[in-house]
C-alpha cells in the first residue's frame, strides 16, 4: 500500500479555537508541505511545512500513534516539543495568521513558536494578529548568531528614570558582562519613535565610565544595536501583544527568560501589569517584573495593589525596587554583623546604647506633582527607611538565601512599634520662586521625617532607632550612627572633658559624602600628660580600595538577573511597614500633625533637637 504525504491533510474546523490535547496537535504536524495553523487553548501555535520525507512521515506516524493509542498522548507530545528542526519554508501560503518565520536577516528561523495571548474572540484575534504580524516586519533583529537567553523590556522607555539610570545601569552590566553578549532590551512607551530614535536618547546618557584604559565605543555600538523600540499605544493589552511577539522574535524561539521594568506612574502600574501578565509572559523561562516605589498611598490602598499583583504573579516573580537599597553601605550591614567576632556579640541592648539613621539631601528632588502626593513618609521612610533598620536589627538568617533574609527582616518589622505622634516631627522646607527647587507642595506634604522608634523584642528592648530624613537641608549626608553604652564606672571620667557623650564608642557606616566606616574610640593625647581624646579609626573605601563603585540601579538590576531579592521587600513586609506608619499618617489626615517650616539649606526642623534630647541621644551634625 502507498500514501501520497503531499495530498494528506487535517481539517482545521472553519478557524473555530479546537481542544482535545493530543489530537489538535496532530492537525497541525507538518505532513503536508503547505502551513497549518491552529489556535489552542488560547494560544498560537505555529508549524511550518517540511520539506525532508522522514519529516513528513514522522508526523504522519505521530498523528496515527495517537489515534490508535491515546495514553502516550503527553510523552508523545514531550517528543514534539523537543525536536525543534523543521523549517518553515512556506510563508506566502500562511494568509492572515502570524507567521512564525519572520524576516531575519542573514540566518534562517528555525524551530517551533508559541506566542501567548489572551482568551479573545476569533475575529479580535485575527485582526490583533494581523498588526502584529504587519509592526514586525519592520524589526531586523541585528547581531544575528544564537538567540538570547535573556529578553529585557523598559516599559515607559522615554521617562526620565529610564534615561537617566535604567539604560545606562543596564549597558554598565553589559560592558562588564554581567549581561548576555545578545540580550535583547526592548523599550516600550507610547511615543511614536523608531529604533534609531531610541538609540540616539540611550547614547546620550552612556559613559564608558567602568574602565577608562580601554575603549568601549565596540561595546556601546553592540549594546545599541541589540536595543529596539516598540510604540505600545493607548491600549496596553494590544501593547503587551506586540510587545510579547517582537520579544519572540528577538529571541528566535529559543529558551529565554524575560524581566519587565514598570516605570510608569502609579496610576498606570495595575493596567499594565494586568496586560503584561495575560500577554507578555514567556512560556519558556521564568518572568520577573521590577516595580518602583512608591508601593501604595496608604495601607488600603497598598493592599489592593498587593491583592492585584498577586491575581497576576506569583510573589517570587515580584521586585519591589528602592534604589537607596542598592548602595555598597547597606550591603555592608549584613558582612559587618555576620562575618566579624568584634562585632556580633556586641550587637544588641547588652552594649548598644541607640542606633541613628540619617538620609538628608541638599535640594529638593522630587517634582511637585509626585512629590506632593505622597511626601517623604510614603516616599522614604516606609521603604528605605525601614528596611535599613531591618538589615540592621534583624536576627542571623539560616543562610544568605533571599528568603531566609526576607523572613528575618519581616520579623523586625513586626516587632517594631506603632508610632506615636509625640515620637514624630514633620517638616517643610521654606522656598521661593527664585530657588531651584520645586516650591509647589501643599501645607501638608512633609520634606522632613524625624521620629524615635523602638523595636520590642529581646535583643533590642528599650533601645531608640532615631530616624532623621529630609530634603533641602544643609549637606548631602546618608549615614548610620551605631552608639554604644558607656563604660560602667570609667576611671578615665575625669579626664574625659566635660561632655562625656562625646567619649562614647561608635560605629559609623557612611555611605555620602564620602563611602567609609568609621569607628570612634577614645585614646590617649601624646604628651605628658594624661588627656584623652574621641578619635576615629577610619576605613575611607576611596583610599583603600582603587575600584569604581557601581551605580545602585546596576547592583540591583543583577540581583533581580541573578534572582537575589534579600534586598527588595515582600508584599508581608509592605504590609508591616504600614501598620508602623498608620497612626502617624492618620493624625495628619486629621490635621493633627502640622508640618514645621525650616529653612531651605538649613539644619531641619528644632523640635528634632528636642525628640533627640528627649530620648537621651547627643545630637550630632559633623
Amino acid at each position: 500500500m502507498s500514501v501520497s504525504f503531499s495530498h494528506f491533510s487535517a481539517p482545521f474546523l472553519n478557524d473555530r479555537p479546537i481542544s482535545g490535547g493530543f489530537s489538535t496537535v496532530a492537525r497541525s504536524l507538518p505532513v503536508v508541505a503547505n502551513n497549518i495553523h491552529s489556535v489552542t487553548g488560547g494560544r498560537f501555535v505555529l508549524y511550518g511545512g517540511s520539506a525532508k520525507i522522514c519529516q513528513r512521515f514522522y508526523g504522519l506516524k505521530l498523528w496515527l500513534f495517537e489515534r490508535l493509542s491515546p495514553k502516550h498522548f503527553n510523552r508523545k507530545r514531550e517528543i514534539l516539543n523537543e525536536s525543534k528542526i523543521i523549517k518553515n519554508q512556506d510563508k506566502d501560503q500562511a494568509g492572515s495568521h502570524l507567521e512564525t518565520s519572520l524576516s531575519n536577516e542573514g540566518r534562517d528561523s528555525e524551530g517551533v513558536s508559541a506566542i501567548s495571548v489572551p482568551n479573545v474572540s476569533v475575529g479580535e484575534t485575527r485582526e490583533t494578529t494581523s498588526h502584529i504580524q504587519t509592526h514586525l516586519s519592520s524589526f531586523p533583529v541585528e547581531g544575528g548568531g544564537r538567540a538570547p537567553s535573556l529578553c529585557i523590556a523598559v516599559i515607559g522607555a522615554t521617562g526620565e528614570l529610564a534615561r537617566r539610570k535604567i539604560f545606562p545601569a543596564l549597558f554598565a552590566l553589559y560592558y562588564s558582562g554581567f549581561l548576555p553578549e545578545n540580550v535583547g532590551i526592548v523599550g516600550y512607551s507610547r511615543k511614536n519613535l523608531t529604533d534609531e530614535d531610541l538609540r540616539s536618547i540611550i547614547a546620550a546618557t552612556l559613559t564608558c565610565r567602568i574602565d577608562h584604559q580601554e575603549s568601549c565605543g565596540d561595546k556601546m555600538d553592540a549594546f545599541l544595536s541589540r536595543t529596539y523600540y516598540l510604540n505600545g499605544g493607548y491600549n496596553n493589552r494590544e501593547g503587551m501583544l506586540k510587545l510579547s511577539a517582537l520579544m519572540e522574535h528577538i529571541e528566535g524561539g529559543s529558551k529565554a527568560n524575560r524581566i519587565f521594568y514598570l516605570s510608569v506612574p502609579q496610576e498606570a502600574l495595575l493596567d499594565v501589569a494586568s496586560s503584561l501578565a495575560d500577554s507578555a509572559q514567556t512560556q519558556k523561562g521564568w518572568n520577573r517584573i521590577i516595580i518602583e516605589k512608591p508601593f501604595g498611598f496608604d495601607a488600603p490602598s497598598s493592599h489592593r495593589l498587593t491583592k492585584a499583583l498577586l491575581s497576576k504573579f506569583e510573589e517570587k516573580q515580584l521586585y519591589r525596587i528602592d534604589h537607596l537599597l542598592g548602595r555598597n553601605l547597606f550591603e555592608n550591614l549584613t558582612v559587618l554583623r555576620f562575618s566579624n567576632l568584634i562585632f556580633e556579640p556586641l550587637w544588641s541592648r547588652t552594649y548598644i546604647r541607640s542606633v541613628q539613621v540619617i538620609l538628608s539631601e541638599e535640594m529638593g528632588v522630587q517634582s511637585g506633582r509626585y512629590f506632593d502626593g505622597y511626601g517623604i513618609i510614603r516616599d522614604i521612610v516606609h521603604s528605605h527607611i525601614l528596611q535599613t533598620i531591618a538589615l540592621l536589627a534583624m536576627e542571623p538568617p539560616i543562610s544568605l538565601d533571599g528568603e531566609d533574609i526576607r523572613n528575618e527582616k519581616v520579623k523586625v518589622l513586626r516587632s517594631i512599634r506603632k508610632l506615636e505622634p509625640s515620637n514624630v516631627i514633620l517638616g517643610q522646607y521654606k522656598a521661593t520662586a527664585g530657588d531651584k527647587v520645586d516650591v509647589s507642595l501643599n501645607s501638608l506634604t512633609p520634606t522632613y521625617f524625624a521620629a524615635a522608634m523602638y523595636i520590642d523584642n529581646a535583643r533590642w528592648d528599650g533601645v531608640p532607632f532615631l530616624i532623621k530624613a529630609g530634603m533641602g537641608l544643609i549637606k548631602h549626608r546618608v549615614e548610620i550612627r551605631i552608639q554604644f553604652r558607656h563604660v560602667p564606672g570609667n576611671i578615665y571620667r575625669e579626664h574625659l572633658g566635660h561632655n562625656i557623650n562625646l567619649a562614647t564608642n561608635e560605629l559609623i557606616l557612611r555611605d555620602v559624602p564620602d563611602e567609609a566606616i568609621l569607628v570612634r574610640v577614645n585614646n590617649k593625647i601624646p604628651g605628658l600628660s594624661l588627656q584623652l581624646d574621641a578619635s576615629e579609626l577610619n576605613l575611607l573605601y576611596k583610599d583603600k580600595y582603587n575600584v569604581e563603585v557601581p551605580d545602585s540601579y546596576e547592583h540591583l538590576l543583577l540581583d533581580v538577573i541573578d534572582g537575589d531579592n534579600h534586598l527588595f521587600m515582600r508584599s508581608d513586609a509592605l504590609t508591616a511597614a504600614w501598620n508602623i506608619l498608620t497612626p502617624v499618617l492618620q493624625e495628619m489626615d486629621k490635621n493633627h500633625i502640622v508640618p514645621e517650616l525650616y529653612e531651605l539649606g538649613g539644619r531641619g526642623p528644632v523640635g528634632a533637637y528636642y525628640l533627640w534630647a528627649k530620648h537621651g541621644v547627643q545630637w550630632i551634625e559633623d
